[in-house]
């Protein structure tokens, strides 16, 4: 009885897998199914300069827009040295401000006033040189020492040098700065303008900024810590774009084209697809990575497709197993499209 029985089971068992093998919808020929790995694009994020952290904004897994400021450096030292960049072009502006203005009136008047009073010396000088020369003639040399002739010639060519030097003040007066002059007081002015400019980029610089629109996977240094461009504050995970790399065969590689639409799903949400398009197609064939999922050999030579998809769910992690499906007779706008 019992072996009738089994034998009945079997029987059916046969019949209905047979039903099901002849009746079974026939695979959609114009649907790839590829399995691959999410891969975001990070960033690791450090100061520009070098200096202590007195702020930090975020924490791990905060989202973060591109421009928010995320984290502060001490800033107090670059300040005081702007502010005195900036008093040394205040006084350089004025300096050369005076050279370009020349001389004033008053100015030109005191060296003709000086002129003039050098040339009235000279003149007494030579009118004194003249009188004892004429005392001497008269007296045949007795009334006038030899020596007093010589200190009023002496004395007459000191005065005629100050009246020449006066003469000569008052023409520069005239012709006030020389351009040599004007052009090494822009010069100097421009020096230390450039000096403030950087002070200012440096400044800016001491504010870390998110480049993109990212979460934030790591925190690597606290307040009180020194920063520098070779230490990281935070690793940043970018939210857009996010990529599904996944690899086809060579007798793949015939029916993929740039721009084909692909939908995306995962385990933990296996309902839920995810619209998305081919952006990258490796023209390089490589043999199969371990953590690629095919039947076919390990040694098969195969080549990397990235799937490009819009998450704005954010449902793709890093590292993800997920499942491409192309549909071979479709394509979007997106042809020629790259990473």
């Amino acid at each position: 009885m019992k072996r009738t029985i089994i034998a009945g089971l079997a029987t059916l068992a046969l019949i209905g897998t047979g039903i099901w093998w002849f009746t079974r919808p026939a695979p959609d020929s114009n649907l790839l199914t590829l399995y691959g790995n999410v891969d975001i694009r990070q960033v690791s994020l450090a100061f520009e300069g070098s200096d202590r952290v007195i702020e930090l904004r975020v924490e791990e897994g905060d989202k973060v827009k591109a421009g928010q400021v995320l984290a502060l450096l001490d800033t107090r030292t670059l300040r005081l040295e702007a502010a005195q960049a900036e008093a040394k072009i205040a006084a350089q502006e004025q300096i050369l401000l005076r050279l370009r203005n020349g001389s004033r009136p008053e100015e030109i008047a005191q060296a003709r006033a000086r002129t003039a009073a050098a040339n009235a010396d000279a003149a007494i000088a030579a009118q004194d040189l003249q009188r004892l020369q004429e005392l001497s003639r008269r007296s045949d040399g007795q009334a006038i020492k030899r020596q007093d002739l010589d200190h009023a010639v002496s004395n007459l060519q000191v005065a005629r040098a100050q009246a020449e030097d006066q003469r000569k003040a008052l023409r520069l007066a005239e012709l006030g700065p020389r351009a040599e002059d004007i052009a090494q007081a822009e010069a100097e002015l421009q020096s230390t303008q450039a000096e403030l400019a950087l002070l200012q980029l440096r400044l800016s610089q001491a504010e870390l900024k998110a480049p993109a629109d990212a979460v934030v996977r790591s925190r690597l240094l606290e307040p009180g810590d020194m920063a520098s461009p070779q230490k990281p504050v935070f690793a940043l995970a970018l939210i857009e774009p996010k990529w599904v790399r996944v690899y086809v065969t060579e007798p793949q590689l015939g029916q993929v084209r740039p721009g084909m639409r692909a939908q995306v799903s995962t385990d933990s949400h296996p309902a839920q697809s995810i619209e998305g398009s081919v952006g990258y197609i490796s023209s390089v064939a490589e043999f199969t990575p371990k953590a690629v999922q095919t039947e076919e050999l390990r040694t098969s030579l195969v080549y990397e497709i990235r799937v490009r998809v819009r998450d704005p769910e954010d449902r793709l992690r890093l590292g993800m197993p997920a499942t491409v499906r192309l549909a071979l007779n479709s394509m979007n706008g997106n042809q020629g499209a790259t990473p």
